[in-house]
């Protein structure tokens, strides 16, 4: 395993880390993990030299923590660095952000997080997370000896990413970058802009939740010219180690399997390693999964709100995704992630988005389409 420096420390972290929001679970059901084999995927992570295990606390509905726990039993705690996250938005339903806190603990049965992170801040959250003092609230259970490092985790545009890294001294920050989303959210700007403030990178969904594993056999025939003992997956890993800024790269897996070709990939993957031929065929992917793109939507929500209440946004980023990837197990998973309120189904053809839209997109008429897709 290829391993990188924590700069205020000095400390060598795996340059894979294993995430445990996908682990193998029963008859499909999310919060029904196999928490034996979940145990023994993170134990197998950490004897090939895997030492950054992440974790949260809604993760397979609220049974990822508890798995992570018992995993780290019998000596494996003092190998890793152990990394978990305050959902600040969760904290009135679970008495305050005091008994979540220990809550979290209960579950890992722990006595201290290495790597704790204000999770998935966007503009609502971070507003939620300052009014609620929650950085006050993390120095002091970091002076009790509870966390070791403060960070946080990313889910909006650049210019609040900028905002948040220059509000606060963090010790590292986590950000979803792909090669697909180079440009999205954070993006590789945002990736740089961190470095430059000398806080190292975690990196989420480095294969888009899945997305780039099953690439389709169009798109796969690009990789032909190129080192065949990496699949298409392991070339989208390599793309991120080549950046010197990551410190590691979160890898979740449903199967042991994947968990080990993921590991193998980056245990001799190192930073601007990739050649100009490599880099230009993932160009290429990138460039022939964009022209699968049907709705050339902005983002810029004037078509919102909806009268059904439907993020229309959203939607229609998920309707890009089925056509880029056709992949029908995430779609559903997604778009009860993302769309919890009003759905494609909901929509009664106003047509006010049409009217609405800057673009001239026809959204009436994709809505209609995402009606089938999205049952």
């Amino acid at each position: 395993m290829k391993y990188r420096t924590f700069p205020k420390t000095g400390e060598k972290v795996s340059l894979m880390g294993l995430g445990t929001m996908r682990l193998p679970v029963h008859d499909k059901e999310e919060s029904r993990p196999n928490e034996e084999e979940g145990i023994r995927m993170i134990r197998r992570a950490i004897d090939l030299g895997v030492n950054y295990i992440d974790t949260a606390y809604m993760y397979h509905g609220g049974n990822s923590e508890g798995i992570v726990g018992k995993a780290l039993k019998d000596g494996y705690r003092e190998k890793v660095f152990l990394a978990d996250k305050l959902p600040v938005w969760m904290a009135r339903q679970a008495g305050g952000l005091e008994a979540l806190f220990q809550q979290q603990f209960d579950r890992l049965q722990v006595d201290y997080i290495d790597m704790y992170l204000l999770h998935a801040l966007d503009k609502g959250v971070w507003k939620l997370a300052n009014k609620m003092e929650a950085i006050p609230f993390l120095e002091a259970k970091k002076a009790e000896g509870k966390i070791k490092h403060l960070g946080f985790s990313f889910h909006d545009d650049l210019e609040l990413f900028k905002e948040i890294i220059d509000a606060y001294p963090w010790d590292f920050c986590q950000i979803q970058l792909n090669y697909m989303d180079s440009h999205f959210q954070a993006g590789l700007e945002g990736l740089e802009y961190a470095a430059s403030k000398g806080l190292p990178v975690v990196i989420m969904e480095p294969l888009k939740g899945g997305k780039l594993v099953n690439v389709p056999e169009d798109i796969a025939k690009l990789f032909d010219g190129l080192d065949k003992k990496y699949s298409e997956a392991s070339w989208a890993l390599r793309w991120l180690a080549d950046r010197p800024e990551v410190m590691t790269i979160l890898s979740g897996a449903s199967s042991m399997e994947q968990m080990e070709e993921n590991i193998a990939t980056l245990s001799d993957a190192d930073a601007n390693a990739l050649t100009d031929q490599e880099k230009q065929v993932i160009e290429e992917v990138k460039a022939a999964y964009k022209k699968r793109i049907k709705a050339d939507c902005t983002g810029c929500r004037y078509c919102q709100p909806c009268p059904m209440s439907i993020d229309i946004p959203e939607a229609l980023r998920l309707y890009n995704d089925w056509h880029l990837y056709h992949n029908e197990n995430t779609l559903h998973r997604d778009v009860a992630l993302f769309l919890p309120k009003g759905k494609p189904a909901d929509c009664v053809g106003c047509h006010e988005c049409d009217f609405k839209c800057p673009q001239k997109l026809p959204i009436a008429s994709f809505m209609q389409e995402m009606k089938e897709l999205f049952k």
